[in-house]
């Protein structure tokens, strides 16, 4: 894969960035920034979502393949709860009147009528979604990271202690 990108005439002037390890290897530290760059970036609207975890993982030196893939917790079941949350904890920030459109999300359809309708229903959450969208992704993020740290530590530990018994029998 690192091949593809490296000989890429697209790609050529940003290997030194692209060929950084952390991007493409599986390690504690890169793996925890990837989920946590992967969930952020989900909440990013359509394809821009991959474009934005490439951006993500290049900064932060997270793993891209893991961040791309861990994107794909949104899609056309998700979208609507998850954006949902997000008016909610925007409203809990800033309170006032609750939008009359909020309890009747439309029915998705990729059509032209659909997303138009969508766009329609999501401009009248207005400013509560516009402060909870960036919440929801830091909240989404950062326990993310947190919980790969986690894990990772407890099955490190699992294999010490593993590897422990083994040599004592």
């Amino acid at each position: 894969m690192l091949d593809a990108v490296v000989h890429n005439r697209w790609l050529r002037r940003y290997v030194p960035a692209l060929t950084d390890p952390d991007l493409w290897h599986l390690n504690r530290h890169s793996t925890a920034r990837g989920v946590a760059i992967g969930l952020a970036c989900g909440l990013i609207p359509g394809p821009l979502q991959v474009a934005g975890t490439a951006v993500g993982c290049v900064a932060l030196r997270g793993n891209l393949p893991l961040a791309v893939i861990t994107t794909l917790y949104t899609n056309p079941v998700t979208i609507v709860p998850l954006y949902l949350v997000a008016y909610e904890l925007g409203h809990l920030f800033i309170g006032g009147a609750r939008s009359a459109h909020l309890g009747v999300p439309p029915v998705m359809s990729f059509d032209l009528a659909g997303l138009q309708a969508f766009w329609t229903w999501i401009k009248a959450l207005g400013p509560s979604l516009a402060l909870g969208l960036p919440l929801l992704a830091a909240t989404l993020a950062l326990v993310g990271y947190v919980v790969v740290l986690v894990a990772w530590r407890c099955h490190t530990v699992r294999a010490w202690r593993a590897r422990a018994v083994r040599r004592a029998t």
